[in-house]
């Protein structure tokens, strides 16, 4: 009866630690959420004079995809006024793919799709025209990084003379994203 009390109570504590050490490996499931490591950013403009407006908010959030590669959408608005002379307001949203092909070098692609509301006014004739319309605009950059700021140029290669939105092809840009 001793020998079968000793050979449980040993099978039993050899149980109990492997157990234990089975319990202090397992695999622990991902805490991390798809919104964990997402970027926000975009930017804001404002600008005034002597009967001008321009405001301008384009918030962005950006995903790393890999550790070179990032997608990210993003939303505009642009509202600008010259009193007694033109009015304009667009609004749309864009797709952005940026390629980071060594720590500072960013490479980005950015299509975009806006509506535009154009209205011109001439006072001394009294004509007012109006123009609604949608543009699609597909940037390509190139920037240098230093921290959470890319600051370069973009060439928008749909770009066509006399275009009611861009008034040339090369932009440059800032980018800020946490």
């Amino acid at each position: 009866m001793k020998k079968i009390f000793y050979t449980l109570t040993a099978c039993f504590l050899l149980g109990f630690n492997s157990f234990a050490q089975e319990n202090q490996d397992t695999y622990q499931p991902r805490t991390t959420t798809f919104f964990s490591d997402v970027q926000f950013g975009g930017g804001l403009g404002l600008a005034f004079g002597s009967g001008f407006t321009n405001i301008a908010v384009s918030p962005m959030a950006l995903k790393p995809i890999t550790e070179q590669f990032s997608a990210g959408l993003g939303l505009q608005f642009n509202y600008m006024k010259s009193k007694g002379f033109y009015e304009s307001t667009s609004y749309g949203a864009n797709i952005l793919g940026i390629y980071s092909p060594a720590e500072m070098i960013q490479l980005s692609a950015e299509l975009e799709q806006l509506r535009v509301n154009n209205i011109w006014v001439d006072n001394q004739i009294s004509s007012y025209h109006k123009e609604n319309f949608w543009n699609t605009a597909l940037f390509l950059g190139a920037g240098y990084t230093s921290g959470n700021v890319t600051i370069g140029v973009r060439y928008n290669v749909l770009y066509k003379e006399g275009d009611l939105v861009y008034n040339q092809a090369w932009m440059p840009f800032i980018r800020v994203f946490f």
